[in-house]
């Protein structure tokens, strides 16, 4: 008797937990994914700075480029004064601690990387996670929309400097680039 009555007292304890926990999470999902909303929307904006608002590229448009190329996360357009001026690709590659997120804007006129940023990654701290500072993706910033290449030194017009200790992660934000530059190819044909 002793033991139904121990085991009925953890079922409740159980349940009880179990419900503040599902409730917890229902109303903390809806705040995270405005946080991340928002981060994205600063990343866009930081990527392609010229533009004044971001609209998501048509879902089909987006699932046939992805059935081709499923490290493609998201597609928008940066709009100003009603006009597409580019847009902001995000990707995800294999880096060395697991799947890097990079948000590539691309200017449609002069054909240029806008920007780039990193979003949700795992890299090494203070070797790979080097990627998310200014010294490292500022690289980017104004090459042309074409295939580009890591080197170990002495970088070129289409060379990105990897960062030392870190080549896995520099290739795999470079080739982030590459594919993002790809799908612009695509979209601006």
């Amino acid at each position: 008797m002793k033991i139904a009555k121990l085991g009925l007292i953890l079922f409740a304890i159980t349940v009880v937990a179990a419900g503040i926990l599902g409730f917890a999470n229902e109303k903390t999902a809806v705040l995270i994914e405005k946080v991340n909303e928002d981060a994205n929307n600063e990343s866009r904006q930081q990527v392609l700075p010229e533009a004044d608002e971001f609209k998501e590229l048509e879902s089909n448009k987006l699932k046939e480029i992805q059935t081709s190329n499923p490290e493609v996360l998201d597609i928008y357009e940066g709009i100003k004064g009603g006009e597409v001026i580019g847009y902001t690709i995000k990707t995800g590659t294999n880096g060395y601690g697991g799947i890097v997120e990079v948000i590539t804007g691309i200017n449609k006129e002069e054909k240029i990387i806008e920007g780039v940023r990193l979003g949700n990654n795992n890299e090494t701290p203070g070797l790979g996670a080097l990627a998310t500072e200014e010294s490292f993706y500022g690289q980017y910033d104004k090459k042309p929309s074409e295939e580009l290449e890591v080197v170990k030194s002495a970088p070129g017009e289409t060379d990105i400097l990897a960062i030392t200790g870190a080549t896995i992660t520099s290739k795999a934000v470079t080739s982030g680039v590459n594919l993002a530059s790809e799908v612009f190819a695509e979209l601006d044909k």
